[in-house]
């Protein structure tokens, strides 16, 4: 397999990068680890006129926390947000899911921006972003605009950037001390795209009782699914082995999953309902 023939620039300042894209508006792709877009070149899905790449913009390249929200950029590598006692403390459920996220080769490329500017359906760092409402920085030469993520992803492989723009940054709300949280995921192989998989996230109260809750579906459709029936369900409750149970009785219609070589949409319904109740329990302690 072969790309298509390309235009490659690699600028080393945020502004040379969004001169480049604005030059080749909807015919042109950010480049930064390469871990999604590069096998799109080669299976020819992707045909774009020219790559940007931006691995030489150090300024794009952080983790920071700033006004209630851990701020990390468009360069920061998947491994480095891994292996980040700061991300472990003020976002649990992204840490928690990182080590999920492909395997220790690709997170030392891949990064957290590209990854959800690739919306894939069945990757797991969309969910997350759904399930703690992140917000989407977005850039072109135009200014910026900010995005949450209920809006940010689209449908399979596609979000609402337009020509010109990149995703500078994603914002995740930092946790509450008492947040628990707890992910799950079936795979066709070790490190592989989750065939399914459910991330969610408590706030139980000083009663216990769960104060809120969110539980965002990978693989229930083209895009992360919050079931917000299921959420709706558990406030002012005790997280119990039955509640979770009616949880995710409750979340199985918000579903609607494909069928494809992997797995069969049945397949796909049944295992997120035992998920969902498997999260709620492990994430309650119960």
């Amino acid at each position: 397999m072969k790309p298509p023939v390309f235009e490659f620039s690699a600028p080393t300042h945020l502004s040379g990068v969004l001169e480049r894209l604005a030059h080749y508006g909807d015919e042109g792709r950010v480049l930064a680890g390469g871990q999604s877009l590069v096998p799109l070149l080669n299976m020819r899905m992707a045909s774009p006129r020219g790559l940007v790449s931006i691995n030489h913009c150090d300024e794009l390249s952080y983790i920071r926390p700033a006004d209630e929200y851990l701020t990390i950029g468009a360069l920061t590598r998947q491994q480095e947000a891994n292996t980040s006692e700061l991300v472990k403390s003020a976002c649990p459920l992204l840490s928690a899911v990182l080590p999920e996220v492909g395997c220790r080769a690709s997170r030392n490329r891949s990064t957290i921006c590209g990854s959800l500017a690739h919306a894939d359906p069945c990757a797991e760092l969309p969910a997350v972003a759904v399930a703690l409402d992140a917000v989407f920085v977005v850039r072109s030469q135009q200014g910026i605009r900010e995005i949450d993520a209920a809006e940010f992803f689209v449908s399979e492989l596609c979000n609402s950037m337009e020509p010109g723009e990149m995703l500078e940054a994603v914002r995740f709300p930092t946790a509450a001390p008492d947040i628990r949280v707890a992910f799950s995921k079936i795979s066709s192989r070790g490190h592989g795209f989750a065939l399914a998989a459910v991330a969610t996230q408590l706030d139980i109260a000083a009663d216990g009782t769960c104060s809120s809750a969110r539980i965002v579906a990978v693989g229930g459709g083209p895009t992360p699914v919050r079931l917000v029936d299921a959420e709706q369900l558990l406030i002012g409750q005790h997280v119990s082995e039955e509640a979770a149970r009616a949880a995710a009785d409750a979340a199985l219609p918000m579903l609607d999953p494909s069928s494809d070589l992997h797995a069969d949409s049945e397949y796909r319904r049944h295992v997120i309902g035992k998920m969902v109740r498997q999260t709620l329990c492990q994430a309650a302690g119960v």
